[in-house]
């Protein structure tokens, strides 16, 4: 395989993680050309243990926590891989999972990114994600969530779209399509990033090739929280490409979304959330245009119909009310 593969990992007081994440990387049947970590200015002694026990490390060190999207950009301008391997710090892979992973991307020219089988790193036989879907409704499913390992996500193909904890893209496409949106700060900006590479005409592929994923290890520290950041960015994701005859769809799942956070006592939060994106909006509105004259395949075929609730979801049974 003539491409040379970068590990980039964006890191904010992920020192209790880096480890074991270094030590799988270094186990790597395909050795990467280079590991690149960028620290969103860590508080936690990251800085001094990768100066200290991993010289070999680059490390791209920023001032402030400037969110995943900016520190993931960041990486992938600094790399000089044609394929980046985007890692979260409570990663541990399989020692096969580079090789894998890089061995499909090069082998398919159309393809932009590799999704991988994340498992549980406290329970190896429960699926975290296996392949991103998008939904009508503005919902991103993670195939397979919550569920046992029981051989449904063995087999390669392809899917909407891979979760940025552990996947491999196509250097060259993801700068093309402008990077991770960074107003996203963190949270959907892979699925933002999935969704125009798709209506660019790229194609994401699925290897089951194994990364152990800790899941949410930071989400208790960033501003606001994960649901917060969550509810705000896939209003931002459906203003920025959805068409408005989905509105609907989306006004469905907003509903249900905030009768649930009415019945957990946090409906401010989620109010609050939903406010946060009014700002952004103009922007995000006229970008739209850009967006469709950019685009050689239709959002229709880009967002494929399928059910809001169900097994044929796309989800698991503690998302699908």
């Amino acid at each position: 395989m003539k491409d040379s593969v970068s590990v980039v990992v964006p890191n904010w007081n992920g020192r209790a993680w880096l480890p074991a994440l270094l030590e799988s990387i270094a186990a790597q049947q395909l050795a990467p050309a280079e590991v690149i970590v960028v620290d969103n200015g860590s508080e936690d002694g990251s800085l001094a243990y990768l100066q200290g026990e991993h010289p070999g490390v680059r490390v791209v060190a920023l001032a402030r926590n400037t969110g995943f999207a900016h520190a993931a950009n960041r990486g992938l301008r600094e790399a000089c891989g044609s394929l980046v391997a985007l890692l979260n710090t409570d990663i541990v892979l399989a020692p096969d999972w580079l090789a894998r992973t890089a061995s499909a991307l090069a082998a398919d020219a159309g393809a932009a990114a590799v999704a991988c089988k994340m498992l549980s790193l406290s329970d190896p036989g429960r699926v975290y994600d296996a392949g991103d879907v998008l939904r009508r409704d503005g919902v991103c499913e993670q195939r397979g969530r919550f569920m046992r390992d029981d051989g449904r996500w063995d087999t390669s193909g392809e899917v909407f779209g891979a979760c940025a904890g552990a996947a491999l893209y196509r250097r060259s496409a993801v700068l093309s399509a402008g990077g991770f949106d960074e107003r996203y700060f963190a949270y959907l900006e892979d699925v933002d990033l999935s969704l125009r590479l798709r209506l660019a005409g790229w194609r994401c592929l699925y290897e089951p090739a194994v990364a152990l994923h800790a899941g949410e290890s930071s989400a208790g520290r960033l501003p606001n929280g994960l649901l917060f950041l969550v509810e705000r960015n896939t209003l931002l994701l459906v203003a920025k490409a959805f068409p408005p005859r989905w509105l609907p769809f989306v006004a469905y799942r907003q509903a249900a979304w905030a009768y649930h956070a009415l019945l957990e006592r946090r409906l401010r939060n989620q109010l609050s959330a939903a406010a946060a994106v009014l700002p952004m909006l103009p922007a995000a509105l006229r970008g739209r245009r850009t967006l469709r004259a950019a685009a050689t395949v239709s959002i229709e075929e880009a967002v494929p119909r399928r059910p809001f609730r169900g097994p044929r979801a796309g989800g698991h049974r503690s998302q699908i009310v």
